[in-house]
């Protein structure tokens, strides 16, 4: 194995690192503000956390990108004395389906009756099961590895549904908000991989940082900005109790909230950055969909469960449920078996996605 190689895998494992690192608190503080089991403070509603959440975020992923000098791996135009970075087409796209990603994460941990494991078990086991077949439009030999995966990730998704039918529930429905998050979740999932794989995967690290930038120039600022007008709109009733929430989350948040409840919701924006960021750059590693998905989705799964078990013994919250266990390590073995070389491999690159 070649340095520069070597430096990538090691690279990966560290950005999945930091993805749990900012994970874990991330998705327990938003379960946390969002229920009211801060002692002494009432709930916010999901939405109009959403508000001010992600004002932080954008300032917070713009200041990263330029601490670390990634402004010039942009495109740029000359608009007049001014070198503008700006997108593609490709990047636009992507960072709108970035918004979406974001905003659909922090709402789906803020449904009442619903855990946050529970969640992640239907969100992750879908971008688990859209890998090999992003890979097979991109016309990538699919590997006996992802076939495996597939199959005990569908393991775990029936486990869940027998664990509700056993509390009762027969029709294993979900609340019609939890339904429309994860479609616009795992919808935008679909396009966003696609994207990257056809046109960000490659061994030239200013591709990548290239895509990275130009994707986030779009996401944050986009999901701002459909907030704010959503928001400005609530004020004299359109969008209904959504708009509403809006702008109480502009407005009145901050006249009705503790500062420790204002400070932390900052930090739910500041995690979600970076969430953000060493998600997508294990997304964008030169390797397959199948290697990338499970690297990113095993560090989110164990970040959620740790949240969970936090939010039982030091907030006073549900503890897991049993089946919501079980289905985490059915999909932890699915991650083992995508990571273990087997016989039969998948070529390494594709024509349609060099």
């Amino acid at each position: 194995m070649s340095e520069e190689k070597a430096g990538r895998e090691i690279s990966v494992w560290w950005f999945a690192f930091g993805y749990f690192a900012a994970y874990a608190p991330y998705s327990m503080l938003t379960k946390v503000i969002s229920s009211g089991l801060l002692k002494g403070n009432p709930a916010v509603n999901g939405t109009a956390l959403l508000s001010f959440s992600t004002l932080a975020t954008l300032v917070t992923s713009l200041s990263v990108i330029t601490l670390l000098g990634w402004w010039k791996f942009a495109s740029h135009k000359k608009i007049g004395a001014l070198n503008v970075p700006v997108t593609s087409i490709w990047t636009f796209l992507s960072g709108i389906c970035t918004a979406a990603i974001i905003a659909t994460t922090t709402l789906s941990y803020t449904i009442k009756g619903v855990s946050i494991v529970f969640m992640m078990i239907i969100m992750r086991g879908g971008v688990f099961i859209l890998a090999p077949i992003v890979d097979t439009i991109c016309k990538r030999k699919i590997s006996l590895n992802s076939w495996i995966a597939l199959g005990l990730s569908l393991v775990a998704l029936s486990v869940q549904a027998i664990g509700k039918a056993k509390g009762g529930d027969s029709s294993f429905s979900l609340p019609i908000e939890a339904i429309i998050i994860l479609s616009l979740y795992l919808g935008s999932y679909f396009i966003r991989m696609l994207f990257m794989t056809k046109r960000a995967k490659s061994k030239n690290d200013a591709d990548t940082k290239k895509y990275f930038v130009e994707e986030q120039m779009v996401a944050t600022p986009s999901l701002v900005i459909f907030l704010l007008i959503a928001g400005l709109s609530g004020r004299f009733g359109a969008f209904g109790s959504f708009g509403a929430q809006i702008h109480w989350g502009y407005t009145t948040f901050f006249s009705e909230s503790s500062a420790l409840v204002i400070c932390l919701v900052a930090l739910i924006g500041i995690l979600s950055t970076g969430t953000g960021i060493f998600g997508t750059l294990i997304y964008l590693g030169n390797k397959e969909n199948t290697f990338c998905v499970p690297v990113n989705r095993c560090s989110s799964l164990l970040a959620g469960v740790l949240a969970t078990f936090l939010v039982w013994q030091v907030f006073n919250g549900n503890p897991p449920a049993t089946t919501e266990l079980i289905s985490a390590a059915i999909l932890i073995v699915a991650i083992i078996v995508l990571c273990v070389k087997l016989p039969i491999g998948g070529k390494k690159d594709c024509k349609a996605c060099k």
